[in-house]
């Protein structure tokens, strides 16, 4: 690989890194080339990406992004979304169905070094889309419950007037 292309990658990497809130560092040892393709598929259904880069450029793209200084060796995969619980869950969830061979490590949420921990903390919280859907019945539960005596008044009147 040659400087330049070395350079479009950390470049790529910074501006990812820069635009999102959670980055998840996961080893994947052992893992073949059709389960990453199932992680791929699941993490773009969910709204975030992975990718396997050098951890050399990885680690000059996160000092450019200015995060720090992130500590990595092995064959690492990096997952990152735009908000911070999505990309830990992907992980999370794939490291759950593959033991053996696939660990989270650690990763970068709100611009900060997280120890897995933490990264496993996020990832049992709730989306931003769940969480709005928990709001929505919230907010609708006084409207509900409203139409449903309405209903059971309006079918006990019937029986009376049968």
């Amino acid at each position: 690989m040659n400087k330049q292309r070395k350079s479009e990658i950390i470049d790529f990497l910074t501006g990812e890194f820069k635009g999102s809130q959670a980055v998840v560092v996961c080893g994947y040892n052992g893992v073949s080339h059709k389960e990453l393709e199932t992680l791929r598929a699941a993490a773009k259904e969910a709204g975030a990406t992975v990718q396997v880069a050098k951890n050399s450029l990885v680690t000059v793209a996160v000092k450019n992004a200015d995060y720090g200084d992130i500590e990595l060796s092995g064959n690492n995969i990096f997952v990152w979304s735009e908000d911070q619980v999505t990309a830990c869950k992907v992980a999370d969830t794939f490291a759950s169905t593959m033991k053996d061979k696939f660990e989270i490590k650690s990763g970068i949420i709100e611009g900060k070094i997280a120890s897995l921990a933490t990264v496993n903390q996020f990832a049992k919280l709730a989306t931003k889309d769940e969480l709005l859907g928990m709001l929505l019945s919230v907010w609708t539960a006084p409207a509900r419950c409203l139409v449903t005596g309405l209903d059971n008044l309006m079918k006990k009147k019937e029986e009376e007037a049968a």
